[in-house]
């Protein structure tokens, strides 16, 4: 109808004059009107004059006698006409409000439909489906980790060559568990599992089985697996599968029915089909301890491969293929930034490489430099530098003492980990840093470097009070890492002649459902010797780091002197300041490094170490966050 009408005011007209009726009556009476043509319906008279002119004009209805009598008399073609009315145009009026109302109906009707769909399908599984033949995703993408995608081989062959597994009788795992931290390429690895072998690959996480519906669940677990053996040969994965595989029954008031019921269901179908199906079942997590041992038994779960972080050769591999496409400038030497980034995941090495590409731009540089990743590197580990914070000059040296204490001692115990740098500029939570990076891949710790790790520790809060007779806020974090490493050494790991070689572990979580009934397996008495054991150990490394500084006095001066020039100095010019300290230097050379662009001055150019008296600190603790050793995120002695 819109279309009719549109086109009906779109049609061309016919370009005439426009005359006053009482004119055209004139010319007619004049012999100037040679046609007129009177529509008696609603009154307008079109014709011609005698010099071809044509005209319209709208008359009355129904035109006067006269006026017909004087037309009839003077114009050779006169035309009287009666058109009927168009039946559609008619009943448009009628018929408009009955099409609407009925449209009306139908939308609802439709839109009730629509609803009722999305219920019914609400227990459909919300997997995705890759590329429904194959994923493009293979070993060949996945760099280092040779040892896993040894372990994950057999089922790639398993689903590529079944008859050479059934020949023998041989039967393959029917699941298998990627046990990692996060970022270190589970999903990765799973996907060129399925691009290896040439089949579906069906990918799900553990929080779409979840609704607020109760069985939903559970019903999408069937469907996921319907959809696996439509498919025929597949590999169902499921990232993040503690979310709805937790221990049955565990936590405060008892287990969460639905995320149970889906669990049922989802060992049911492990449990069900068989391996010939060729069908296997993949799953991720980083939290294998809070798993429902239903679902690690042999059969579902049969097979966990564990995937750590990667170590220096699997972080080349992975810089190689994060550097792929960008503008990598010849200096950059991935072995030694590989060396650089010890505990680091894939995701973190790609954040690096990303990191040191922006600070690259920034720079207004056209390829990515060493320097770039040198500063992605201290931006990732230490922190962003806040530029707003100013430290009174008092503060600047009590964080330069503080930070040249651990500076020190990390630099003179030969087991400690290298200094890379020293700065008592504020960075993230911090007023100072001292960033150690460790000379070698270390998996195990021995006594000696633990209690010389405790050393460091105490190493800022010595100095401070070595050097000003007081102590500050600023150990805070020290002290918190010191005493949870002292009670693991005597309580979890056997470091106490007195505790003996027992090891009572730590208290559980709650929700977990480890420590409900009880909070810890030993006695009273046997937690007040624990106690003082602890005491005892912090105490002797106390006194062993306060005789050690007291040895090293002139090169903690340096090294604090050193830092309240330049704010932020590396490992190399902080042994090399211990060394003129202690008067091992060589060539008995007494400059400080200075900064960059500035000429070496000797020290009796620089003002002396700052004899400040003791001066007590306010009663009320600062909120700044304490400077202290940072934590690296590989370091497992923190809990």
């Amino acid at each position: 109808m819109i279309a009719i009408f549109v086109a009906s005011l779109a049609a061309p007209s016919e370009s005439r004059d426009k005359i006053d009726y009482g004119a055209m009556l004139s010319q007619a009476n004049e012999g100037k009107v040679d046609k007129v043509k009177v529509n008696n319906t609603n009154g307008r008279i079109t014709g011609q004059l005698t010099d071809g002119t044509k005209f319209s004009t709208t008359g009355p209805i129904p035109l006067p006698d006269d006026d017909s009598a004087l037309l009839l008399a003077k114009v050779s073609e006169l035309e009287f006409s009666t058109p009927q009315a168009n039946v559609f145009w008619t009943l448009i009026p009628y018929l408009l409000p009955i099409v609407l109302l009925i449209g009306f109906f139908v939308w609802m009707q439709r839109r009730a439909q629509g609803q009722v769909g999305n219920i019914m399908s609400i227990g459909r599984s919300k997997a995705k489906a890759y590329n429904t033949e194959r994923p493009k995703t293979t070993f060949a993408d996945v760099a280092g980790y040779s040892g896993v995608k040894q372990e994950v081989r057999e089922v790639v062959d398993f689903l590529r060559f079944p008859d050479r597994f059934s020949q023998i009788g041989a039967r393959t795992p029917k699941g298998v568990l990627l046990v990692g931290p996060p970022g270190t390429g589970k999903t990765l690895i799973a996907r060129a599992v399925a691009g290896e072998a040439g089949v579906p690959f069906l990918s799900v996480t553990g929080s779409d089985f979840m609704e607020m519906f109760v069985g939903v669940g559970a019903s999408r677990v069937r469907d996921l697996f319907d959809t696996a053996r439509k498919l025929g040969r597949a590999i169902i994965f499921v990232d993040e599968i503690d979310s709805i595989g937790r221990k049955r029954g565990a936590g405060l008031g008892g287990g969460h029915d639905e995320r149970e019921q889906t669990l049922n269901q989802m060992l049911s179908e492990m449990d069900g089909f068989e391996a010939t199906e060729g069908i296997v079942m993949m799953a991720a997590t980083n939290r294998p301890d809070i798993l429902d041992p239903a679902l690690l038994r042999p059969g579902r779960f049969d097979r966990q491969v564990v995937v750590p972080l990667p170590e220096l050769d699997d972080r080349i591999e992975i810089l190689k293929v994060h550097t792929k496409g960008k503008r990598i400038a010849p200096d950059v030497d991935v072995t030694i930034v590989a060396r650089g980034t010890p505990g680091m995941s894939g995701a973190d090495l790609s954040n690096l490489v990303n990191e040191a590409a922006l600070f690259a731009v920034r720079a207004g540089d056209d390829q990515v430099r060493m320097r770039h990743f040198d500063e992605a590197r201290d931006r990732v580990m230490m922190g962003q530098r806040r530029e707003s914070l100013v430290l009174s000059e008092r503060e600047k040296q009590l964080t330069a003492y503080h930070e040249a204490g651990h500076a020190v001692t990390a630099t003179v115990l030969p087991t400690a980990d290298p200094i890379h740098k020293v700065t008592i500029l504020p960075i993230g939570m911090a007023l100072g840093v001292t960033q150690q990076l460790p000379a070698e891949e270390r998996h195990s710790y021995d006594q000696i470097y633990l209690e010389e790790r405790l050393i460091v520790f105490m190493g800022g809060r010595m100095a401070e009070e070595l050097v000003f007779g007081v102590v500050s806020t600023g150990a805070n974090n020290d002290l918190v890492s010191a005493t949870e490493l002292a009670r693991k050494m005597v309580r979890e790991w056997g470091m106490s002649d007195r505790i003996g070689p027992m090891a009572w572990g730590s208290q559980g979580m709650v929700f977990l459902g480890e420590d409900l009934m009880h909070t810890r397996d030993y006695s009273d008495e046997t937690a007040r010797v624990i106690d003082e054991e602890v005491e005892k150990v912090l105490r002797g490394m106390e006194t062993r780091c306060r005789d050690l500084l007291i040895e090293h006095r002139n090169a903690l001066d340096l090294v604090a002197r050193a830092l309240l020039e330049h704010e932020t100095i590396d490992g190399a010019e902080v042994s090399r300041l211990i060394k003129i300290g202690d008067g091992t230097g060589g060539g008995g050379s007494t400059t400080l490094p200075l900064a960059t662009n500035t000429p070496n001055r000797p020290l009796s150019s620089l003002p002396a170490p700052p004899p400040l008296p003791p001066v007590p600190l306010p009663p009320n603790p600062t909120t700044e966050p304490a400077p202290g050793v940072p934590l690296r995120f590989d370091d497992p002695l923190q809990g």
